[in-house]
């Protein structure tokens, strides 16, 4: 593994709590939400032991869902770090956007709203006890994580994996730059050509503090987590730094 470090929206919110669910002993409940277009968002709160705490959204990758990221979920619970993962539209138990976007095929961008109303529930829960928020994106989620942050001030910490510079028009490049006053943890394998590009290019020449890790054999997104499973730790310690 080789590290680097350098150096230093709004969308109306309806919620239905659903039972507890077990999360490997991590009290966690299912949630829904409506996005800014009306989209309805199906998400999973873990909930840490104690309150007041930092919260972690999180992103899947494009043809997946948010129980990608059960145990990264669960150990961030339990380290003190709320997470809230959600299903993009089109995704798990999430609804279709407008017309199923038919308007636009292959655009991705209207997913930006889905991680900006998991932005605004957890402001409106004031019962979770929410003090800061971070974004954790894997694939097109990555890309939506640094664009969530461009956008939106108030996040203050991003863990990226396998970013992609153009991932069906969703470019980066410049978000990035609108928010490198935020940590940046950014991860890809050896073997993923191209996010590995991406991460050496986003970290080329700009401030701010970001750690770079590119592994071995490691797969791509979130197959990075049951692959190399000292990774999970990694993210859980860089929020624990970063929130």
């Amino acid at each position: 593994m080789l590290v680097k470090t350098s150096s230093l929206v709004v969308a109306a919110v309806v919620l239905l709590l659903a039972a507890p669910t077990a999360a490997h002993g991590a009290p966690a409940y299912a949630v829904t939400f409506r996005t800014a277009d009306g989209v309805q968002i199906a998400g999973t709160v873990y909930q840490p032991s104690r309150r007041p705490a930092p919260y972690v959204i999180l992103v899947h990758m494009l043809g997946r869902s948010r129980d990608d990221w059960q145990v990264l979920a669960t150990r961030l619970a339990d380290a003190g770090i709320g997470a809230l993962a959600i299903d993009l539209r089109g995704h798990g138990g999430s609804g279709a956007g407008p017309q199923g976007d038919a308007e636009r095929p292959g655009d991705l961008s209207p997913a930006l709203l889905d991680v900006q109303a998991a932005r605004t529930f957890l402001a409106a829960r004031a019962e979770l006890g929410v003090t800061h928020v971070g974004v954790c994106g894997a694939q097109v989620g990555a890309n939506l994580a640094i664009l969530a942050a461009a956008a939106d001030s108030t996040i203050r910490s991003l863990a990226l994996l396998s970013p992609g510079l153009d991932f069906r028009g969703l470019r980066i490049e410049a978000p990035y730059r609108k928010c490198v006053d935020r940590p940046s943890l950014m991860v890809a394998s050896t073997e993923d050509s191209y996010p590995v590009r991406t991460i050496r290019r986003l970290d080329r020449g700009v401030p701010g503090t970001r750690e770079i890790h590119v592994l071995n054999g490691a797969g791509h997104g979130t197959v990075m987590l049951a692959r190399q499973p000292d990774l999970v730790a990694t993210i859980v310690e860089w929020f624990q730094r970063t929130l």
